[in-house]
């Protein structure tokens, strides 16, 4: 004799469901802090292009400004002035040649979370500092050496020198 339900067993059960949602929860536990890395990551990329192309233009502005860098005087010690990057000059520095821009805008420094003033601020001094040193000037997006016209960036509280060689480093992060 064959017995037939009357009603059909369908869906999942309580514990399958929380299996399921534990599953989950493991996985997401494991993949978000990898996102959070990758985006730190991405700026740190995203400041060592963006170094590149300023150096590039800086080299492109001395070459073609008689060996001199943007400064307000013209000298490698004056003051600096990222109008001169981002407007046309001529060959002496003065407004309205038909040199440049060579950046659209001052460059902000990615990875520094002090305030947008700070993130495009450039420090100039005469010596050359090694990775990890203080920035003499305050907080700054930048440093530029005047005696050998190199830059630098500065790390997340932009009191510190920036380490391109060793992006990981932990006084990076200061």
């Amino acid at each position: 004799m064959r017995t037939y339900r009357s009603t059909r067993k369908s869906g999942f059960t309580l514990v399958e469901i929380l299996i399921v949602v534990i599953i989950l929860g493991i996985l997401a536990a494991i993949v978000i802090p990898q996102f959070t890395n990758a985006s730190q990551d991405a700026r740190k990329s995203s400041l060592t292009s963006q170094l590149q192309t300023i150096r590039s233009q800086l080299e492109l502005y001395k070459l073609q400004h008689r060996d001199s860098y943007p400064t307000d005087d013209g000298t490698t010690g004056g003051v600096w002035d990222w109008t001169l990057m981002t407007t046309k000059t001529d060959d002496t520095g003065a407004a309205g040649g038909l040199l440049g821009p060579y950046l659209q805008a001052p460059p902000a420094n990615p990875i520094n979370d002090s305030t947008v003033a700070d993130n495009t601020k450039l420090v100039a001094t005469a010596t050359d500092p090694t990775a990890g040193s203080d920035v003499t000037g305050g907080p700054a997006g930048w440093v530029f050496v005047t005696s050998t016209g190199k830059i630098f960036a500065t790390t997340k509280s932009g009191s510190k020198i920036y380490d391109e060689s060793s992006p990981n480093a932990t006084t990076n992060d200061e």
